[in-house]
């Protein structure tokens, strides 16, 4: 078998069974959660014979492992099952808001990965002069500002003094393309500042890692513009632990929203799960859970394949 497809099979079984320990831990994890289900809907005033009829009713009579079970089963299907404070079904609650989510990550990452991979070549281009040093303060600056203090100053600066973006980022489907840009241009802002801090300084060490290597020299020697020599040579060659950031920054932008989701009340996946996590929904939480479980390892899965497949020992091997 070539190494390719070996080291790649490895890591598509790795993810499932990552996937699988993920999915026992969020079960497990809401099965231990403090209070009770049927308490919370029926009220203080619930008689036990109506709490045991409502355990009844919603299988928490039953064994663990069996709802366990049934619940991956279901959501294999595409089942996520029912939302206990509302009664919607949750797969169709949530695919509203997923896209909604979605949205906003992809929003954020055509902006910040191209500008962090700029700003990285920008960086090595001038080390160790001044824009070399500015671009990493602006960025260290930026990882050290919490989410949500980020958001309020954006939004002090930009909504409230400027008038320029709406301070609450309501979309919805009747809203033109460039509506619902300008809805959620807050949002993306604050997460494109917090993502293209890492993933610009990510490229930067990364490809001065390899402008250590004899072959960059040479390429200098040559007498090849130094930009050149960063871009067609130190680049290339740096590819792999880029990808991994980038792929870890757009897992970020995915599963990391809700507290920006919650700053600018836009209605994704993070507001509807902490909307759900305070009437203790269980099956919202586990389906939320599981979805974002599923988004984080695929897309690390991504940057695993990409980095085995940009490897030139492996695609070459002797």
């Amino acid at each position: 078998m070539h190494p390719i497809v070996k080291l790649v099979t490895q890591r598509l079984a790795l993810g499932l069974l990552l996937l699988f320990a993920a999915s026992v831990l969020i079960f497990l994890g809401t099965q231990i959660l403090p209070g009770d289900v049927a308490q919370a809907i029926l009220g203080q005033s619930a008689t036990p014979e109506a709490l045991a009829n409502m355990r009844a009713e919603m299988g928490l009579d039953r064994p663990a492992i069996t709802r366990y079970f049934e619940w991956l089963f279901n959501a294999l299907q595409g089942d996520l099952g029912t939302a206990l404070s509302n009664g919607r079904d949750i797969t169709e609650s949530i695919a509203s808001r997923l896209t909604n989510t979605l949205f906003l990550a992809s929003v954020a990452a055509v902006v910040s990965v191209p500008l962090a991979i700029f700003l990285g070549l920008f960086a090595v281009r001038f080390r160790d002069r001044w824009p070399d040093r500015l671009i990493s303060a602006i960025t260290l600056t930026s990882i050290s500002l919490p989410e949500f203090l980020l958001g309020y100053i954006m939004m002090y600066v930009f909504a409230v003094k400027l008038s320029w973006f709406p301070s609450v980022s309501t979309i919805n489907d009747s809203m033109s393309f460039f509506e619902k840009l300008n809805a959620v241009a807050l949002p993306a802002l604050v997460l494109t500042l917090v993502v293209l801090a890492h993933m610009m300084r990510m490229t930067r060490a990364a490809i001065l890692n390899v402008m250590q290597s004899a072959y960059i020299e040479t390429a200098e020697l040559k007498g090849l513009r130094r930009f050149n020599v960063i871009a067609r040579h130190a680049m290339p060659n740096s590819i792999a632990p880029i990808v991994n950031v980038v792929m870890l920054n757009l897992a970020y932008l995915v599963v990391g929203v809700v507290v920006i989701e919650v700053v600018f009340v836009y209605p994704g996946m993070g507001q509807y799960l902490v909307d759900h996590v305070s009437k203790r929904d269980v099956p919202v939480v586990q389906a939320c859970g599981l979805i974002f479980a599923t988004i984080y390892i695929g897309l690390n899965l991504v940057a695993d394949v990409v980095s085995i497949l940009s490897n030139p020992r492996l695609r070459h091997p002797k």
